[in-house]
């Protein structure tokens, strides 16, 4: 029997349904010839219709594909869209040297096979903490791109299981991975096996190298086709105790539908390198030779978003947010600038950029937002969670053991908050400091602007008509072209009440309208706007006189009533409720 070739070993890793057993075709044969038997005319399926297929046949329908196959016809389903989309992204702006928000066309999947083997680099200091150094170089004109770390190297031996040696299964194997064993803490990207083999598969060229100190080997091989084609390992001798690893890969353009690294493309990779510079703490990041300088880290990245142009002839003060920062343990680093109006974050979990949030985010927002109202709770207004929220610009960097996400984008994080491995509880210092932000003052404009809108509800309007409210006796005349002769008696309770009615029999009703209090109005000046609002008694007197909220009145001619008249009792409770109402219409 001879050897199974490269065909037959991939089918254990296939999809699909398992192969048909072989019994089935003198099977099918013997169906045929007992249908041939029949009567003329007679189907061989024995119900009138004819025995020969039309349209598509049946392996033609059902299709088995190898995972390569499959990665390349769905690749939605690791990498993403490989079509170009127009999207408002971050990007870095090589001329403020700051980064800057803008519509980009760009596309998601090319995006993310360069963020895998960025996420390798950067894992390889959760690995080894000696590790120094990331370079990155983005070669335009030929359209390649190499990411280099040193630390520790990957291991030149092989394995014994699968009889190749342990970079090729790293790189050129899907589903293989160092990160399968859950009970073990990993703050890594890393996680399903897939990662840097994504990138293998999207490009025409994928070359790996590293430098194993161990075993004083350097290892180079060459995948080309997608990773169909599988080079020969190059094992050298390597001396010195100098560890690296190394990947050079060029992106299959038409597959994402491009033919080179454009500008847009070439931002955005940009400010992911930037994201490691600021992310991964004791590693120099070099762009194309050049090193970048964030000389306090993840505060430095913050401050890319925030402050001025490098080129700005305006002092920072003048134009930059102030910005709260502080580092919680060895594993949360937390930032905060105050957004105007709309919820921001920008945020990693192990070096990945979770674009659109997560537990993690929730898990710091929800912190800052309740504390905040805590602090304010002296304050008369009532403040809603979201309005504090929307206000909000967080920063987060994070790591998280065992992370795990919506999808293998890897946009957004889904695990709880127990699982975490690590907590950040919000200081009282970071949040003194939050106080002292425009945070408050944001926040008191959007309350008022709210309180306006609920007091203006309460509103009344020059009609000549109004219906429920109760014990209102209405002037006749109220609200129409004779209602500044009008006056409105508003009586201390239903007593007086009574005898104002019976003095309306010698007056008549057509000029003179009664309401009675229910015992003491608010006092405006010591209530809350949304107690105001909420507050039926003076609701009800705007309603009746047509009050507006914020109307300043040099006259009556909007009103219902020209005159009011206080008919309470002369006493201390009499004064009281006299000096309430007055309070409240001067309010």
């Amino acid at each position: 029997m001879s050897d199974l070739d490269d065909s037959d070993a991939g089918s254990d890793f296939a999809f699909g349904d398992s192969p048909v057993k072989p019994k089935a075709k003198p099977k099918a044969a013997a169906t045929a010839t007992k249908a041939k038997a029949k009567p003329a005319g007679q189907a061989a399926n024995g119900n009138g219709s004819s025995s020969k297929r039309e349209g598509p046949s049946v392996e033609e329908i059902y299709q088995k594909k190898t995972p390569i196959e499959h990665v390349l016809l769905r690749p939605d389903s690791y990498i993403g869209s490989v079509e170009p989309i127009d999207e408002e992204m971050w990007v870095f702006d090589s001329t403020t040297k700051r980064m800057a928000q803008r519509t980009i066309t760009y596309t998601p999947g090319l995006y993310k096979i360069v963020d895998e083997i960025m996420v390798n680099a950067a894992d390889n200091k959760a690995r080894d903490p000696t590790m120094k150094r990331i370079e990155v170089t983005i070669d335009r004109e030929n359209g390649v791109i190499s990411i280099q770390n040193d630390g520790k190297g990957i291991p030149i031996e092989i394995h014994r299981e699968h009889d190749a040696y342990v970079p090729e299964l790293i790189f050129g194997h899907l589903l293989t991975s160092s990160n399968y064993n859950d009970s073990e803490e990993k703050i890594t990207g890393g996680r399903n096996g897939y990662g840097a083999k994504l990138c293998n598969i999207f490009s025409t060229e994928f070359i790996v190298e590293t430098a194993d100190a161990n075993s004083q080997k350097k290892y180079h091989q060459v995948f080309s086709d997608n990773m169909h084609k599988i080079g020969k390992p190059k094992i050298t001798k390597h001396a010195t105790k100098k560890e690296y690893t190394k990947i050079t890969f060029k992106p299959d353009f038409a597959k994402f539908h491009m033919t080179h690294l454009d500008d847009d493309a070439i931002a955005l990779i940009t400010r992911r390198v930037y994201d490691l510079a600021g992310c991964v703490d004791g590693v120099k990041v070099f762009l194309n030779g050049e090193a970048i300088v964030l000389s306090k880290g993840f505060k430095s990245y913050v401050e890319l978003y925030l402050l001025p142009p490098s080129n700005s002839d305006e002092p920072v003060s003048s134009k930059s947010p102030d910005i709260v920062y502080k580092k919680f343990g060895d594993r949360w680093e937390v930032a905060f600038a105050v957004s105007e109006g709309q919820f921001k974050q920008v945020s990693f979990v192990n070096s990945i950029n979770t674009s659109r949030g997560g537990t993690h985010v929730n898990y710091i927002a929800d912190q800052i937002t309740k504390k905040f109202i805590e602090g304010v709770k002296k304050s008369k207004v009532t403040i809603k969670p979201h309005l504090v929220k929307n206000n909000m610009w967080l920063f987060i960097n994070s790591k998280i053991a065992n992370p795990t996400f919506d999808s293998q984008t890897k946009e957004t994080l889904t695990l709880r908050v127990s699982a975490f491995g690590s907590r950040c509880e919000i200081s009282e210092d970071f949040m003194k400091a939050v106080m002292k932000t425009e945070l408050k003052d944001f926040v008191d404009m959007m309350v008022k602007r709210k309180e306006e809108r609920d007091l203006k509800k309460t509103d009344g309007t020059r009609t000549s008509r109004i219906t429920g409210i109760d014990k209102l006796d209405d002037a006749n005349l109220a609200g129409t072209k004779h209602s500044r002769d009008c006056t409105l008696i508003l009586t201390e309770g239903d007593s007086a009440k009574t005898l104002a009615v019976a003095g309306l029999g010698v007056q008549g009703r057509d000029k003179f309208g009664i309401f009675a209090l229910r015992g003491k109005p608010l006092n405006v000046r010591d209530a809350s706007s949304s107690q105001i609002a909420d507050n039926k008694e003076f609701s009800n007197i705007k309603q009746i006189l047509g009050l507006k909220h914020g109307a300043k009145y040099t006259s009556t001619e909007q009103l219902r009533y020209g005159h009011v008249l206080i008919m309470a009792d002369q006493d201390v409770d009499g004064s009281h409720i006299k000096g309430l109402l007055i309070n409240m219409f001067d309010s």
